[in-house]
């Protein structure tokens, strides 16, 4: 037997087992699987990174590798039995079930040795490359990709002391070593003492853990709760020699036997000393629980005795107080059965009563109380009343009355909508006023009740109503139209109510008129209708501004009622929709295809149309359209044939032209006037009148124009067509455009006519003069000048930039005319001229006369700037012809003959030009005696 231990003995054997316990894991000696003869542990016995995972078989650790360190990717298999989950035989490569298995088995499971993967430290941790790469204190690296990755890539810098901290010297902890001295060699002694008291005690020479007395030298197969020999691996850990040494001589068993008793004799020795060592630390408890033992049972004999008599006081008080309560509580509960079943009997007597009911309140044309009294009483039967045997048949019979109820819902609202609408219409001149619904109590109850149903039909049956009963209000009043008419012609309409025959135009838009008087009756009407309808919902729904119309709870969802109000809404649109296109039949092409309505007619039928839409609009709050393109078309009629007759007048004028100057009546002056000021509400005909004239047209007071007659016929055209736009809003964008084809017309006509010399052929004029040119370009200039006045009157007008660059042009082009005219006759000329005497020559006094006649021509007709242009152009292609017949007569500036007969030849020219004053004045002087030698 060993002998046992002291307390001091197993204080060190805790300490040192301590110490083991803080060793690597590769130490350990902890397994199932462990060898008694203290052989390294297998490598498939346990999990090196699942805790408290250990095997009992191979099978069991392939089976765990498998199912947790394995992933499936595809048909292959990758193995992450390692550390961070990468195995180091087979990293990251996927391989098919049997290699798998093989590789599990070659590396795995037939390991040698174990080692446990390196535990992270501070000192684990390596540079981080992207940190590297972007230090910005370190530039750019020339050598960044010849060095090896690792803890030396990057270069170590010494870290200078910090100047916050101080310097920490032996002398500072002086103080604290003074006084924790004393005590830690107190410490000492006492530790030393302790450890040569220990081996005395156990009578041995020290133990440690490694020694046969310590516990741990018992292996922990011994020490678990249950031993289970007949379990192979359990037995082959207990008698290790007997399972390896099977075929050995006896008397090698006999000696294995004994020396496995003895071991076992050990153990149990060391047991009892540790058991002994317990009994002895705990003996004096020991005896105190004996000691108190008679004490104890004396208490519980007492405890017993008040058990006794506690029971025997339940027993009297149950019969005496609970009994008794408990009756109380059980008749309580049979009265409570008794006033249920009552209650029940109650309810039955008022759902037998339901039909009744019903009746009554449909005689009253209280629908939602009906349906509701329906509704309340299906949820009793089927809640509270279910089973019960004779109402089997009364949920149907209420769902057949809940149909009924509502077909009598629809038909009543059909009627009530047929009788509202087809009521005699109001006195002409007369508006309906907000009490134009009849019977409103029945329509309010009978919505209700739709509404209680969630049928909301009723807005497109309603709106169906409304379109046939405007359709007959159309087709009656055609007929009283026709009948009224004196036509002998059979009369036959169409299913619209429009008429496949023809009416005058007066008679069309009387029709219009009584039509939309009718139709606002019957919106007014329609409109009320819709306002008790939104009402009625508004109250279903619960709305607090709102009249309560119902007694009971709102039953309306707000989605149900937004939609009611969207539908209500559509159908105000839809019907005022539709009476502008039945409308719009009437003023349509088809109607009128064979009228003709005048501007008066016009305006009366735009009158009607815009009163009629704004009447619309305030009702359904959204303005229609086809009533307005109708009258469109109209308008774009009597503007296309307005435009016609005009554009046709004004060929003809134009055609007859003979091209003089006329004079200009004061009531075109006045036209004129108007025009400028922007003032077209007078009438054209009243400004027209047979008084005399002035011979030219002042503008603004002081620009005078002299025109011929076609000028003045497009100025009382071109007032004409502001004064109707003007009278007829709707006809201003037909008219700008149409403008703009007029003047497009009389540019180009005028250009035929005159630059192409038509009006000899068509006029029957001999030659083209340039009087005639110059009052083509007046006309032109004073269209340029209206320009800007006709646009600002029609708000715009498309084309104008173009045709502003058109009269531009064309008079651009008559100036060259008349220049070109000139220059050609200077230059034949020129080109016969020697510088010879007499002086001035015949040919210089040829020039002087044409000069001369030309300014005759256009000195009345054009202004002095434009004249001082032409000339300006003319004097300029003399002195370049001039230049070259010098060239060519080889005349020199050296004060010869010649060069003298040439000085007085542009000396007559220049006086010549300076009686007409056809230059202006700096331009008059003598200089081109010395510009003609300039070459």
């Amino acid at each position: 037997m060993a002998t046992t231990r002291t307390q001091g003995d197993a204080e060190t054997g805790n300490g040192q087992q301590q110490q083991q316990q803080g060793n690597s894991r590769k130490h350990s000696t902890a397994s199932t699987g462990g060898i008694l003869s203290g052989a390294p542990a297998a490598s498939w016995q346990s999990c090196y990174y699942c805790t408290r995972e250990h095997f009992k078989s191979i099978q069991e650790f392939v089976s765990h590798l498998r199912n947790r360190h394995c992933t499936r990717e595809g048909g292959s298999f990758v193995c992450r039995y390692g550390f961070n989950g990468v195995c180091a035989s087979l990293p990251l490569d996927g391989v098919s079930d049997r290699d798998y298995d093989a590789h599990v088995a070659k590396y795995h499971v037939n390991q040698l040795t174990r080692e446990m993967p390196p535990e992270w430290g501070v000192y684990s941790a390596a540079q981080n490359l992207p940190a590297v790469l972007n230090d910005p204190s370190r530039g750019k690296q020339s050598n960044l990709f010849t060095k090896k990755w690792g803890e030396q890539f990057v270069e170590r810098t010494h870290v200078p002391a910090s100047a916050r901290l101080p310097d920490i010297t032996h002398a500072d902890f002086a103080v604290y070593l003074g006084s924790i001295g004393k005590r830690y060699r107190w410490h000492e002694r006492r530790q030393q003492q302790l450890e040569r008291d220990i081996p005395l005690e156990n009578g041995t020479g020290g133990g440690s853990i490694g020694s046969p007395t310590h516990l741990s030298s018992v292996p922990d197969i011994f020490l678990k709760s249950q031993l289970q020999l007949h379990h192979a691996p359990t037995f082959k850990q207990v008698f290790p020699d007997l399972m390896q040494s099977s075929d050995s001589s006896p008397a090698t068993h006999q000696q294995t036997g004994r020396q496995l008793q003895e071991q076992l004799s050990q153990y149990l020795d060391v047991v009892e000393v540790k058991i002994a060592q317990q009994v002895s630390q705990k003996s004096a408890a020991f005896f105190h629980a004996m000691t108190t033992q008679h004490a104890i049972l004396a208490e519980m004999e007492q405890a017993a005795e008040q058990v006794r008599q506690l029971r025997s006081a339940l027993a009297q008080l149950h019969n005496s107080s609970v009994v008794d309560s408990f009756k109380v509580l059980r008749y309580a509960k049979r009265r409570q059965h008794y006033n249920l079943t009552l209650d029940k009997l109650r309810l039955m007597a008022t759902v037998h009563k339901t039909q009744p009911m019903l009746q009554l309140l449909l005689g009253t044309q209280d629908y939602v109380a009906a349906l509701d009294l329906i509704g309340t009483t299906q949820e009793i039967l089927s809640a509270e009343l279910l089973g019960v045997h004779c109402f089997k048949h009364l949920p149907m019979q209420l769902s057949e009355m809940e149909k009924l109820i509502d077909k009598m819902l629809t038909t009543e609202f059909e009627r009530y909508a047929a009788s509202d609408l087809n009521r005699p219409l109001t006195p002409e001149g007369l508006l309906e006023t907000d009490s134009v619904c009849a019977e409103e109590d029945k329509l309010v109850a009978i919505v209700m009740g739709l509404l209680r149903k969630q049928n909301f039909s009723f807005v497109q049956s309603y709106q169906q109503e409304a379109i046939a009963t405007i359709r007959a209000i159309i087709k009656q009043l055609l007929i009283e139209v026709l009948s009224r008419s004196d036509s002998d012609q059979e009369i036959s309409l169409t299913g619209a109510g429009e008429q496949a025959l023809e009416l005058t135009l007066p008679e069309w838009i009387a029709l219009l008129q009584r039509s939309s008087q009718a139709l606002t009756s019957i919106l007014e009407r329609i409109k009320a209708v819709v306002g008790i309808m939104q009402q009625t919902a508004d109250a279903a729904v619960g709305a607090q501004d709102t009249v309560n119309l119902i007694d009971s709870e709102a039953f309306l969802s707000a989605s149900h009622h937004e939609q009611l109000r969207s539908h209500l809404q559509l159908l105000l649109q839809a019907v005022c929709h539709y009476c502008h296109e039945r409308c719009a039949n009437i003023v349509s092409p088809q109607s009128l295809e064979r009228s003709s309505a005048s501007e008066q007619e016009l305006s009366q039928l735009s009158d009607i149309v815009e009163q009629f839409s704004e009447t619309t609009k305030s009702i359904c709050g959204v303005s229609s359209v086809p009533l307005q393109l109708a009258l469109k078309v109209q308008a774009s009629r009597y503007a296309q044939r307005f435009h016609s007759e005009h554009k046709h007048k004004l060929s003809l004028l134009l055609d007859q032209e003979r091209w003089r100057q006329v004079d200009i009546p004061h009531e075109f002056q006045r036209i004129i006037e108007r025009m400028s000021s922007g003032d077209y509400a007078k009438p054209e005909g009243s400004l027209i009148s047979n008084g005399g004239g002035n011979p030219v047209l002042l503008l603004e007071g002081k620009q005078p124009y002299a025109l011929v007659s076609a000028s003045l016929m497009l100025i009382q055209m071109l007032y004409e067509y502001g004064g109707s736009a003007h009278r007829l809003p709707l006809l201003a964008s037909y008219h700008s455009r149409n403008v703009v084809d007029l003047l497009r017309c009389f540019n180009s006509r005028s250009c035929q006519l005159i630059i192409g010399a038509g009006a000899m052929r068509v006029a029957g004029l001999k030659t083209i003069t340039s009087t005639n040119l110059a009052l083509v370009s007046r006309a032109l200039q004073l269209v340029l000048w209206l320009l800007p006045r006709l646009k600002e009157h029609f708000h715009t007008m498309s084309g104008y930039e173009a045709i502003e660059r058109d009269y531009q042009g064309h008079i651009k082009e008559i100036e060259n005319k008349i220049h070109g005219i000139v220059s050609e006759r200077v230059a034949a000329q020129l080109e016969a001229w020697e510088a010879r005497p007499p002086i001035p020559s015949q040919t210089f006094r040829h020039i002087s006369r044409h000069l001369v006649k030309l300014h005759e021509a256009i000195a009345g007709v054009l202004p002095e700037a434009q004249i001082h242009e032409i000339y300006g152009v003319m004097h300029s292609n003399f002195k370049d012809r001039l230049r070259e017949q010098l060239l060519k007569l080889n005349i020199n500036n050296n004060g010869g003959p010649q060069h003298g007969v040439v000085t007085s030849e542009l000396t007559f020219y220049m006086e010549t030009l300076r009686t007409l004053k056809a230059l202006p004045a700096p331009q008059l002087d003598n200089g081109i005696l010395e510009d003609i030698w300039l070459y």
